[in-house]
This record gives C-alpha cells, structure tokens and sequence, in this order.
C-alpha cells in the first residue's frame, strides 16, 4: 500500500526513543519475533531503499512510505506548479490559455517519477543553459531542506495511520539519500533522529567502492539536481568559481552539479556510517540486492542485528 492523504493523529504509544546503542528491535531474536516490524531505510541514492521498498509492498503486509513521494505532493506540490506556471506565462500562447482558466498545469509526481521535485530545485549558473541566480538556487535548497524535515517527521503518525485505516502490521520508510545532510548524527538529542529511531529501526544500505564509482558513471551521464547542507553548497560554490576562473553567470549548471556530486559522496559517507553506529545497523549493498521478498529481508535484518551484537554497540 502507498500512501497520498493527510495523516491522522497517532494512535498507539510508541517505543521508547533508542539513540546510541538501545533500538526498537535489540536482538536477531526480538526482530524475528515482532509481530510487527516497522524499519527506515537510508544510503545514497542508487543502493536500493526503493527497490527494497516495493518488494516488501508486494509481500502484503507492509506499508510504503516514500519521503520523496511526500515531500513532493504534501509540502512542495504548491511550489513545483507555480513554478511550472510561471515558466508557461513566458510564452504569450500559454499565457493567454492560462489566464482564461482553459488550461491546467499540475504536477505528476510518482513513487517512479519524482523529477518534478529535481526540476524544481534546479541547478545554478549560466541562464542561457538553464541555471538558476545561485541566491535563488540556495532558496530552494533551503525550502526543500524544510520539507525534507517535516516528512520525516511525519513517518510515526503514517506508521499509526497504516495500522488504524489499512491493518498494516508491517512499515518500511523509504528515505531520500539527502537525510544525513539535516541531523547531526553524534548528538543523542538530536530531533529527527530520536523521532526516528523511537519508531522505526534505522537501516543504512551501505555501499562499497564500487558501487560509488558506478554512482559517479551513472550521475556523469545523466546529472540531476541534488540538495546539501548549506555549507556544503557554498564551500563548493566558492571552490568551484575559484578552480575554473569564472563569474557566477558563466557557471556550467552540469559541469557544477557533477563536480559537487563526487565531493557530495565522500561528504555524506561519514555521516551515513555515525547515523548507523549511534541509530541502527548496516546491511551491504550486495546483500541487500539479493532481497526478492520479505523472508529474505528479514533474515539480512537479523544478521545486521547480530553482526551489530558482536561489535558490542
């Protein structure tokens, strides 16, 4: 089952918070037992959270939430349709129909198509190949940052509303790669993570370097917009203006995002690996491609869980 309306408000007690060492599930034997098993999935884009996702959906039982998918149609659906709207009243034509109510714009978002998110947040530099005033740019980052926040905060109250409205015993919270970007991962007060990890066990998709070196082969071909950290961006904003020479209007929009997105991958690594050691358990790439269903995913879970036992964390 997928999710598109409003959620109600809770209606069963949650777990106890577990940061740094104390989860939800602290044993194989108490994930193996759990009459209902509620997990959150997090990586770099690319490793597999969606593909896991929609496995376990197709098993029954579980309820997928797509933070990506919310994000886009709760907290920036408004802001991606008039921003179409706007590029269409540039063309006399559109504006025309616009303006009588003889057309509409909308956006449509999927769980398989989240462009209009990416096109929305867009790429800064030169406007003659598409790029945004870099101002405008670190706006929209800014208003994605905020929705990012908000639907992860959302995930408690879609795990009670699954149960209340569907029967779901099961959940699975599909992240976009940009969560470590906003928490800060060694602090157990940590808002987003506490609210997380009280309701969910906190599952890092961990690649290897290889997976990264295919991450950079597939970006190259087809970059995409992304969103950082603030500091992050303008660090990489100044770094790059001052290597290539150039003014802010003459910036390659592609040649920028490709440029920050290796730098991104080695940014976001150490961060995704903190979340995991202080918030939940690491499942390898390779082992989670070979999940085909829910008995296989739970048995990798189980031995994240025992691996995680044997470290002694």
């Amino acid at each position: 089952m997928t999710e598109r309306c409003v959620p109600t408000s809770p209606s069963r007690a949650a777990t106890s918070p577990g940061p740094f060492g104390s989860l939800i599930y602290d044993t194989p034997e108490a994930w193996l037992r759990a009459a209902d098993r509620h997990v959150l999935l997090f990586g770099m884009s690319g490793l597999g959270k969606t593909h896991v996702a929609k496995c376990l959906r197709g098993a029954g039982g579980w309820f997928h939430y797509s933070v990506d998918y919310r994000i886009g149609t709760r907290y920036m659906g408004e802001l991606i349709v008039d921003n179409a709207k706007r590029e269409a009243m540039k063309v006399p034509f559109l504006r025309d129909l616009l303006m009588s109510d003889s057309i509409f714009i909308g956006s449509n978002i999927t769980f398989d198509n989240l462009d209009p998110v990416s096109t929305y947040l867009g790429k800064p530099g030169d406007p003659a190949k598409g790029g945004l005033p870099f101002a405008e740019y670190q706006r929209r980052q800014a208003e994605f940052r905020d929705a990012e926040v908000a639907a992860l905060l959302d995930t408690g109250r879609f795990i009670d509303r699954a149960r209340a409205l569907y029967g779901y015993p099961h959940f699975v919270c599909d992240t976009g790669g940009s969560i470590c970007e906003w928490v800060e991962p060694d602090d157990p007060g940590d808002p987003v993570l506490s609210a997380l990890s009280s309701r969910c066990l906190m599952i890092w998709i961990e690649g290897s370097d290889a997976h990264t070196a295919e991450l950079v082969r597939r970006f190259d071909k087809a970059p995409k917009p992304m969103s950082y950290r603030a500091d992050f961006l303008e660090r990489m904003w100044r770094d790059y203006l001052a290597l290539n020479g150039v003014a802010e209007g003459e910036v390659d929009p592609d040649d920028f995002i490709r440029f920050t997105y290796a730098k991104a991958l080695a940014h976001r690594q150490p961060l995704y690996a903190e979340m995991a050691r202080n918030w939940g358990v690491t499942v390898r790439a390779e082992d989670m491609a070979r999940v085909d269903g829910e008995a296989a995913f739970v048995e990798v879970v189980a031995g994240a869980l025992e691996e995680r036992m044997r470290r002694g964390a």
